[in-house]
């Protein structure tokens, strides 16, 4: 049989029109190659070298420790969440019966049990700790267990019966407009020019309206929420373990809970198995919930959440539904952009405002529009808040902006990157909030990318593959992107750190910032060993904690390495000067030497180092002013092949280039740059959230279905670019940041778009075959299923036709 199946498929091959052979040709994957270019600008003893990340041996040995990791003292409690099923319902009543006679069972916590306050928040405090009358979401917590073992204790929560009077719930951003159900407080508008009379003068030659809807993303990270709280001294003073990017607000708010001043409650991180935004805000009404049993048994409490908990309760990436209105020339010139985006926050507000308001600023991405209304607001919806995501919004507001730009392209027959070109932002460009641009090397990015992935070149061959292949399809696509560093509330663009000198020449830093993967620690000790002029083995960053370094700002926002960078900096020189009338003394053969001689001298070897943001600030009351301290530019080309009759789809090549200044570790933010563009790529092409919904009726309203692995899709080897290059702009210090670097964590993200529009330039060249060169959607994420139905054909019209009747068996 084998060998007649063979014959078989030998001899339709044989039989097709060569163009028609690529449907059966087995699709086998080459081993990936990668190419990095980077220069290096040495800076003392190890700023600018692609040293190894501190942890790295450790953490793929399995030696590294996280929170749940921590060994637990004696008479530790496991707690486990009692969880909402409904999205929207009244609470009638909770019965603990069952959960009592559970095996191992110690108590159940509820609202009626907070020492403190039950109302929290990231910015301000409008949900509630435990629920108390009504549940506004799938997964919010109504009280919390706690038991001898984690398992224990999860059976013990599912014993606990709730009853509920349900009302109707709102899941979406449109029944959210459509319900006019928005946050308070959030409606927001940037505007430049006079969009209005641009309309209507007749400048615009041609004017086109849509929609764009975006998707939202798990987090993902490898290391699920997990907090060990106890208490000592009787219980008046209470510390904790917790896997979270901000300590700061786990201390807040366990304080606030529990009626303690900030000073007696001590948060420490060692590291976290990522967190991507996701552990800035969200992690800490984990914490509060366990810190109630702990406080008030006097025990230790550990929480640790299963991943589909955790993905079920703790948010995602902001989805957002753009509808925009564009005034443009037959030349390719853009003159007007009437903007609405809104964005959907869930049942709390917690970051949403300030993740619009950064979709806000991006909207422009990298171009010129002299007439700009951008106007935004806040959705409340029956799901479980949203939150930070790496990008914090900025991807949203530039992949909208990319869509009318390729819509533009369409309407006028050009090439996208052409139109992109023609519209680039320039030095001294001020921006639709106000904000003048300096050192701006956009075009420079956008050239060499151009020279590197031969971009005329890659068009014309992905053009004749086309033309020979009626089932296979390539595509083509070149982004740019422009991402403003610096958190866009002024306050929290400050950082202290305490760097401690000890008389054998080692030296102990502690910062503010959170490892989770991102070699902040790497690049921090580097700035300290090159202070001191010693090795990097010389330097140590033992973990953050609140007690060493008070009120820190979340890791987040892509300014880490930059503020606390420059904080250990200010630590370092303040020492290093205590120190020099010691050196001018005497011609000291090592450190060490000089350290032990400034003991004795009785010279403080400790500092605590702070730094500020400077000349930053915007007010949204007069709307204008200089949100960011500077932009890192990049640009990335992407080729893709789709199979047009499965909508499978793979990268053959990505090519980035990044404007970094003089980076601070060329190794790590190269690894920084492929991992974001990696979990970019999963964004806009495979991972879909499915929510219970009009849409899909068989999953319970408000419910999270895509709640693991099995059902919820990221990236994994073979998704890795077949050829991955990866280039660092040589030469181009930047004056506005620590030994002239740049930021790296959030801006590569947004240019794994340039595979979603290499996917969309496929499936233009599939329908092109058919006779429709018209514009069409393709919102992300596109998942094979999207892919396959964009490309028309006779199946998918068939298929698409209102006609159309599936017969089921059963």
């Amino acid at each position: 049989m084998g060998d007649s199946s063979d014959e078989c498929g030998t001899f339709i091959a044989e039989g097709l029109h060569s163009s028609h052979q690529s449907a059966v040709q087995p699709n086998s994957r080459p081993s990936s190659t990668g190419n990095q270019s980077f220069e290096i600008a040495r800076n003392g003893t190890a700023v600018g070298l692609p040293a190894a990340h501190l942890s790295s041996r450790l953490q793929v040995t399995g030696g590294a420790e996280y929170t749940d990791d921590t060994p637990t003292p004696p008479n530790t409690l496991h707690a486990a969440l009692v969880l909402s099923t409904k999205a929207h319902a009244h609470i009638l009543s909770i019965d603990d019966s069952l959960a009592k006679s559970s095996p191992g069972f110690v108590g159940l916590f509820l609202s009626k049990d907070v020492p403190g306050s039950n109302k929290i928040g990231a910015i301000i405090h409008d949900e509630e700790v435990f629920a108390t009358e009504l549940v506004t979401c799938v997964g919010q917590v109504i009280g919390i267990v706690v038991a001898d073992t984690h398992e224990n204790a999860k059976v013990a929560s599912k014993k606990v019966k709730i009853g509920y009077k349900e009302l109707p719930p709102i899941l979406s951003i449109k029944d959210a407009i459509k319900a006019r159900s928005f946050h308070p407080s959030t409606e927001r508008c940037l505007e430049e020019g006079d969009v209005d009379r641009c309309f209507m003068s007749g400048e615009c030659d041609r004017i086109i309206e849509g929609e764009v809807q975006v998707g939202g993303q798990e987090h993902f990270y490898l290391e699920p929420n997990s907090s060990l709280i106890w208490t000592i001294d009787g219980g008046n003073e209470v510390h904790m373990i917790s896997s979270t990017q901000s300590p700061q607000k786990h201390q807040d708010l366990v304080a606030h809970v529990l009626n303690l001043p900030m000073s007696k409650v001590v948060c420490k991180t060692k590291r976290i198995g990522g967190g991507f935004g996701g552990k800035e805000t969200r992690s800490a009404f984990i914490a509060a919930a366990a810190s109630v049993p702990s406080y008030l048994l006097k025990r230790p409490v550990k929480i640790t959440l299963d991943r589909d908990v955790d993905m079920m309760i703790t948010g995602q990436r902001h989805s957002f539904l753009g509808k925009y209105k564009v005034g443009f020339t037959n030349a390719g010139n853009f003159l007007a952009l009437d903007l609405e985006i809104y964005n959907n926050g869930g049942n709390s507000l917690d970051l949403s405002l300030s993740v619009l308001e950064r979709a806000m600023f991006s909207s422009d991405n990298v171009y010129k529009i002299p007439h700009i209304r951008v106007r935004g607001q806040v959705c409340y919806t029956n799901l479980p808040s949203n939150t930070a995501f790496r990008g914090f919004g900025g991807p949203q507001g530039m992949l909208i902006a990319e869509n009318w730009v390729q819509r533009v392209a369409v309407e006028l027959r050009r090439s996208p990157e052409e139109i992109r070109e023609i519209n680039f932002q320039h030095e001294g460009h001020v921006l639709h909030y106000g904000q003048k641009l300096q050192n701006c090397t956009l075009r420079q990015v956008w050239d060499e990318l151009n020279a590197s992935c031969l971009f005329a070149k890659a068009r014309e061959t992905a053009d004749d593959f086309n033309r020979n292949n009626r089932w296979r399809k390539r595509g083509v696509a070149m982004i740019p992107t422009k991402f403003g560093i610096s958190f866009t509330a002024k306050h929290m663009n400050q950082a202290g750190a305490l760097v401690q000198v000890y008389i054998d020449g080692t030296v102990l830093v502690t910062h503010g910032g959170v490892e989770m993967g991102q070699g902040l620690h790497t690049k921090v000790a580097q700035i300290a060993a090159a202070s001191f002029n010693i090795p990097l083995s010389s330097v140590f960053i033992s973990e953050t904690s609140t007690d060493k370094v008070p009120n820190s700002s979340p890791t987040a926002a892509s300014a880490s390495s930059d503020m606390y960078g420059a904080a250990v900096l200010d630590a370092c020189e303040q020492i290093n000067a205590r120190m020099k009338t010691m050196a001018v003394k005497h011609n000291y053969a090592s450190f060490t030497e000089l350290v032990r001689a400034c003991y004795m001298e009785r010279i403080d070897l400790s500092a605590h180092g702070f730094y500020i943001t400077p000349d930053i600030g915007f007010d949204w009351k007069d709307r204008k002013g200089t949100p960011f301290n500077y932009f890192t530019y990049g640009a990335a080309f992407a080729e893709v092949e789709i199979d047009t009759l499965t909508g499978d789809f793979h990268t053959r090549t990505a090519d980035i280039v990044m404007d970094l200044g003089r980076s601070l570790n060329p190794a790590i933010d190269v690894g920084q740059i492929e991992g974001a563009f990696i979990q970019g790529l999963g964004w806009v092409a495979l991972e879909e959230l499915k929510w219970g919904d009009s849409e899909h009726p068989w999953i319970r309203p408000g419910s999270l279905y895509t709640c693991g692995p099995g059902t919820y899709k990221i990236p994994s080897m073979n998704d890795i670019p077949l050829n991955f290059k990866v280039s660092l702009l040589k030469d181009v210090p930047n004056p506005k940041a620590i030994h002239s670097s740049k930021a790296v964590g959030e801006p590569p993200f947004f240019l794994a778009s340039s595979v979603l529009f290499a996917i969309k330039d496929a499936i233009i060249a599939a329908r092109s075959e058919e006779g429709h060169d018209d514009w069409f959607p393709l919102d992300n994420p596109a998942t094979p299923e999207r892919i396959r139905m964009a490309c028309i054909d006779d199946f998918t019209r068939h298929f698409a036709s209102p006609d159309y009747q599936p017969k089921l068996s059963i």
